[in-house]
């Protein structure tokens, strides 16, 4: 199988570091302060797809997914207040509350969806120690320094390879071009590892440590939580493409420096963007829409992971409400064929279906359908996948059931 990795700026094909036929998956999570939104969900989408994929392929996955509940400051700068801290002050709850109420959320919205879970769902704030044991491995290597009264700096000067996924170039990166003015910070792209609280005001959200009371980073907590359950090297890491700048890089930075190994990660894949009506999504646009908008209006969520397959993973997409509305008449019609099918072929249900390895298909049928799990493991190539489908659909033939089937496990799709 080949996906397009960010950080050769190629499309590679897959291999285990071990090896083995075993992969370690980590995905960035969300950030529990609000609602899951349907940008989020494309990006968790794209995750399942790619899973299920490798899994067809032969692969052992283990998928690894953290939620951010701490650190998550609201400017990649080190600066302003913690998103968790200033949402619940925002809503008076308290952090925890807050963030309990929105992972229920996220997780409702994956089942919804049809999305598979992690094998490992991990959360910042239950893993402090591992998170300040890699700040002090990095400090026993000389690759840090204290601001004080702001925090534990990683130092990106004695980092040789420090912005190589983002393709940074240090000698022009400006301070307050891409990270905001911190007093004391030697370099620009230097970024916290460990805030310190501030003296007078006790946070909601604050852990004592070698350096004082205060909480991790950000991105620290990427690096330590993939790590413990994956392994100091492993091989793919997905997330937005707005991660590869600023969070990504750092991941690699602080992993990297503290274990001397590299590549930290195989696999760099990125997510692009999902505008509506052609605009950023954002609250004050008017234009934030969760699962519950669209499910409220009558739609399935089935058709809107549809709408995720018109695209690729790397290309934009734009929601519309026509287009969801194409794309929930293109889910009924599917839904009546394989009904119709059914019916007469005798099964009782999708499930009594017989898998399609298993099934001797027409050689028709297995020319599409071989041409289909090409284009799935040749970079997640949906939107010519999903043509296959329709192609296969239009045959309208009950010994395809199988092949159709099989098609639908590769998308998630519920029928």
């Amino acid at each position: 199988m080949k996906i397009y990795n960010t950080l050769t700026n190629s499309v590679d094909t897959i291999s285990s570091i071990s090896n083995t036929n075993s992969l370690g998956f980590y995905a960035c999570g969300p950030t529990v302060y609000d609602l899951a939104h349907i940008g989020h969900l494309r990006k968790c989408t794209n995750d399942d797809i790619f899973i299920r994929t490798l899994r067809k392929a032969g692969f052992e996955v283990r998928y690894v997914m953290n939620i951010t509940d701490v650190g998550h400051l609201v400017s990649d700068a080190d600066t302003g207040d913690d998103k968790m801290e200033k949402a619940a002050r925002a809503k008076e709850m308290t952090a925890h509350d807050l963030a309990e109420f929105y992972e229920k959320d996220f997780w409702q919205n994956i089942d919804g969806m049809g999305l598979l879970r992690p094998d490992v769902s991990c959360r910042a704030t239950e893993h402090i120690s591992v998170q300040i044991a890699q700040i002090q491995q990095l400090e026993d290597k000389g690759l840090t320094y204290i601001i004080p009264n702001d925090g534990v700096y990683f130092d990106t000067s004695k980092d040789p390879h420090y912005g190589e996924l983002a393709r940074l170039n240090l000698e022009q990166l400006k301070e307050g071009a891409r990270i905001g003015l911190v007093e004391g910070k030697k370099h620009p792209s230097d970024f916290a590892l460990w805030k310190f609280s501030p003296q007078d005001e006790k946070r909601q959200m604050e852990w004592d440590s070698p350096w004082g009371i205060g909480f991790p980073g950000w991105h620290i907590e990427c690096s330590a939580m993939s790590m413990k359950y994956l392994g100091e090297q492993f091989e793919i890491h997905t997330g937005g493409i707005d991660h590869i700048p600023v969070h990504h890089t750092n991941e690699i930075a602080q992993a990297e420096g503290a274990t001397g190994k590299r590549p930290f990660v195989r696999y760099w894949v990125h997510y692009n963007f999902l505008r509506v009506e052609g605009q950023k999504m954002s609250k004050s646009l008017k234009n934030f829409l969760t699962l519950a908008d669209i499910t409220k209006k009558g739609f399935s969520p089935m058709a809107l992971k549809m709408l995720f397959l018109t695209a690729q993973h790397r290309d934009e997409l734009n929601f519309t409400w026509d287009s969801l509305q194409g794309a929930q008449k293109g889910y009924e019609r599917l839904q009546r064929k394989v009904a119709a099918l059914l019916a007469e072929a005798h099964y009782p249900n999708w499930s009594d279906v017989p898998g399609y390895e298993t099934h001797t298909a027409q050689p028709e049928t297995k020319i599409i359908m071989d041409q289909f799990k090409v284009f799935m493991e040749d970079d997640l190539k949906t939107p010519q996948a999903l043509a296959l489908l329709w192609k296969l659909v239009k045959k309208n033939q009950a010994s395809d059931l199988p092949a159709l089937k099989e098609m639908t496990e590769y998308f998630g799709l519920q029928v």
